[in-house]
């Protein structure tokens, strides 16, 4: 997993154009999608702007990079699909402000119990989500937030755990 994630950072940092972000974009994956997230230039505003008018532009801003960056993008992302059997996903950063482009939402399938059930439909009754599927999203989003530190002590101990096993023996039988 080490070298994998290596692999694609790597990739990535070659591929990504220099110009297009402020610094090296953030890079995270998972076993369906990759997303690339960069760091837009703030347009020059005035000191005495509006949250209109600062809105309006950083938005403009964001959506020009966008366009024209479309075709660069998707000849990358082709690229890398092929490259690492995942779909790649684009998104920036500008001002505060945060748009996501064309990243997945990949469905899961679960079986609860009458409780569990119990506790997505109560979400939906008092209008915290409009579906079962949104009121599980929504608790997977408060325990990734409200458990970050304990979630990343997780995965560096699961990147441990890769790191050892492919030091280990290996098992191939003939």
């Amino acid at each position: 997993m080490a070298d994998f994630q290596q692999e694609v950072l790597g990739w990535f940092v070659g591929r990504v154009p220099e110009d297009w972000f402020l610094e090296l974009p953030e890079i995270s994956f998972d076993r369906e999608e990759i997303l690339i997230i960069g760091e837009l230039s703030e347009p020059r505003i005035p000191e005495d702007a509006s949250d209109e008018l600062r809105s309006a532009a950083l938005r403009s801003r964001i959506d020009q990079f966008r366009q024209e960056t479309r075709d660069r993008r998707t000849r990358i992302a082709d690229e890398a699909q092929q490259l690492f059997g995942r779909q790649v996903s684009w998104g920036v950063n500008c001002g505060g402000y945060r748009k996501l482009y064309t990243n997945l939402s990949v469905p899961v399938m679960t079986r609860l119990r009458m409780p569990e059930r119990r506790t997505l439909d109560t979400l939906i009754d008092a209008g915290v989500a409009r579906s079962r599927s949104d009121a599980l999203a929504w608790c997977v989003r408060l325990v990734a937030r409200n458990q970050s530190e304990w979630l990343d002590e997780l995965r560096d101990a699961l990147t441990r755990v890769e790191q050892v096993r492919s030091e280990g023996p290996n098992p191939d039988f003939e």
